[in-house]
């Protein structure tokens, strides 16, 4: 098994990439809107990957997060609002507030596990504060790492509920960042002290499944690599402060952040010691040169593979899904509703 996630070029699988992807077999694939048209197509094309690798538990990945990251769009698909409307809520109703975060996610994974998507990049456990780039802004749980790690809990357990695994971003924090790192590389030179409120919401949430990294540079643990590339951030803070043990990827190995070749960032980031590297585009001839030079993903990379992928499993038969999701989401408008009181 090759320790990376691989995007495809359109809405089907090209001869091409189901034998390049049979012969390489990734961990599993993420897709994003040019991959998809309607239920049906996607359906289709969710089977067709499961199909080139041979396996029927297959993370298949999805920026699904609501509000302005959601790829899955209407009309053939509902809008989700943004994380910060639930912690709008939370100064009212705190638990209301948990309790409309676990309706909507569960509403929002149906989507997913009805088209045969395993795994949502969500929830954002970033802590955005007030000179920061806007990037996280209103896809964070709030500025309070109390109430951004109880709303990314109520996300992973309406998820789960759905049969989703959550991945928690964007580990170690996002929230600080002056740059995109979709475009630029950003710095964060604060102290290790003001850096425990970024790492507490991860820490609260150490058992979560799946995480993936951040592409930044946290002067106070390693002014000379991003967090990803840096085996000092992933094992001394991500791994031992944070505690978490769950399966680790890499934020998009593509993203302008990084400089220097696809295949070389795979090796680096692996060596840092993330567990699966993560790349969105499909460029053939970047997966060809990470399958090249990968090494096979380790025993620990796989245990942590199979536990993570069983915290989607805990529902059965996706029967009267709209009916459902509709009762889920009429409960959870119900509770938002107060915030607007």
């Amino acid at each position: 098994m090759l320790p990376a996630i691989f995007g495809l070029e359109g809405l089907y699988l090209s001869d091409r990439e189901r034998a390049f992807f049979r012969a390489a077999q990734p961990v599993g694939f993420i897709l994003f809107g040019r991959n998809i048209a309607s239920r049906q197509q996607v359906r289709a094309l969710t089977a067709a990957l499961r199909d080139a690798l041979g396996r029927d538990s297959v993370p298949i990945l999805i920026d699904q997060e609501g509000g302005r990251v959601a790829r899955l769009q209407p009309p053939e698909w509902q809008t989700f609002p943004p994380a910060a409307c639930f912690a709008e809520l939370w100064e009212h109703d705190p638990n209301g507030a948990i309790s409309a975060t676990e309706l909507n996610y569960e509403a929002l994974g149906l989507d997913l596990a009805e088209i045969g998507i395993t795994v949502d990049c969500a929830p954002v456990l970033d802590v955005p504060q007030l000179d920061a780039h806007d990037v996280i802004g209103d896809r964070a749980f709030g500025a309070d790492p109390n109430v951004v790690a109880q709303l990314g809990r109520a996300a992973l357990v309406g998820l789960a509920r759905a049969g989703v695994v959550g991945v928690v971003k964007h580990t170690p924090g996002h929230g600080r960042s002056l740059a995109d790192s979709h475009h630029h590389l950003p710095v964060v030179r604060s102290s290790a002290a003001d850096l425990e409120v970024d790492l507490a919401p991860f820490k609260a949430l150490a058992d979560a499944p799946m995480a993936m990294t951040a592409h930044i540079v946290y002067e106070a643990w390693d002014a000379h690599h991003c967090a990803t590339l840096s085996r000092k951030v992933i094992e001394d803070i991500i791994r031992n402060r944070i505690g978490f043990h769950g399966l680790l990827m890499s934020d998009d190995l593509d993203m302008k952040a990084l400089s220097g070749n696809v295949p070389h960032l795979a090796c680096a980031a692996i060596d840092a010691g993330c567990d699966v590297v993560l790349n969105c585009w499909g460029k053939m001839t970047d997966m060809e040169g990470m399958a090249e030079c990968l090494p096979e993903a380790t025993d620990e990379c796989r245990q942590r593979l199979s536990d993570a992928m069983m915290a989607g499993q805990a529902v059965g038969e996706q029967n009267h899904v709209q009916e459902r999701q509709e009762h889920l989401v009429a409960q959870r408008d119900a509770l938002l509703g107060r915030a607007k009181v």
